[in-house]
């Protein structure tokens, strides 16, 4: 509703009728104008100059604009973990997640190195695992820089494990394709098997769990991606 080009253009009225409606937008979206004007001390004419700083005819579609904003920030309520987790265990018990993890877990036994890769939350997972896999004794390292160069041929005999929520990020992307030129071996874990990286992957394990966003992010549980990482690298361990 308000974005940073339009607040740049406020002057100081128009700061404090700002400040005014987003401490009572919910009043606001049902007053008249000459109420608003009365409240906040300043005029009418004001009211409408700052309407028209945020692309509104007048002070009516303001107010729509405002109605549909307080809408969209509502509190939203998110599914809780022990949900999400409980579902995924269920078909995990009724899929063939063991005989993938088996077999990937052959893979990385006969890779020269292993690397995780990973943004923003999944960038934080794929330092996790990197961790994990480490103290288990397959040293690991972990890519969480969207800009990190990859060059080289140590690259040519090595697993990647990626870690994405959607599938569909660019710089990722990019990155599979690097080490698959390479001819890396590529595991994906990812939300579902139908999205970009997990068909790139030789290995894409897939946890199927509801995609939840807020205003601002994606706040997907990640504890599948967890149990996975965990899991194959104690399977790795317990092949080593």
């Amino acid at each position: 509703m308000f974005t940073p080009k339009q607040l740049a253009q406020f002057s100081d009225l128009d700061t404090l009728l700002y400040q005014y409606i987003l401490a009572h937008g919910e009043k606001v979206a049902y007053m008249r104008i000459r109420e608003l004007a009365e409240v906040t001390h300043v005029s009418p004419t004001t009211i409408l100059r700052f309407c028209k700083k945020l692309d509104c005819d007048g002070f009516s579609e303001f107010k729509t604009k405002l109605k549909l904003y307080l809408e969209k920030t509502e509190t939203k309520w998110l599914n809780h973990s022990y949900e999400s987790m409980n579902e995924f265990l269920e078909r995990t018990l009724k899929s063939d997640y063991q005989a993938q993890l088996s077999a990937i877990a052959d893979e990385i036994v006969s890779s020269s190195q292993v690397v995780f890769i990973g943004s923003g939350s999944s960038g934080i997972l794929a330092e996790y695992g990197a961790r994990y896999f480490s103290s288990l004794n397959t040293f690991s390292s972990a890519i969480s820089d969207p800009f990190y160069p990859i060059n080289g041929k140590q690259i040519r005999h090595s697993l990647a494990i990626i870690l994405s929520v959607s599938g569909e990020t660019e710089h990722i992307i990019s990155k599979l394709h690097r080490f698959r030129e390479e001819g890396a071996t590529i595991v994906s874990i990812t939300n579902t098997k139908s999205c970009t990286v997990a068909q790139l992957s030789d290995y894409p394990l897939a946890y199927y769990i509801n995609t939840e966003f807020n205003d601002i992010s994606n706040v997907t549980t990640q504890l599948p991606v967890l149990y996975l990482i965990e899991t194959l690298g104690k399977i790795v361990f317990e092949k080593l």
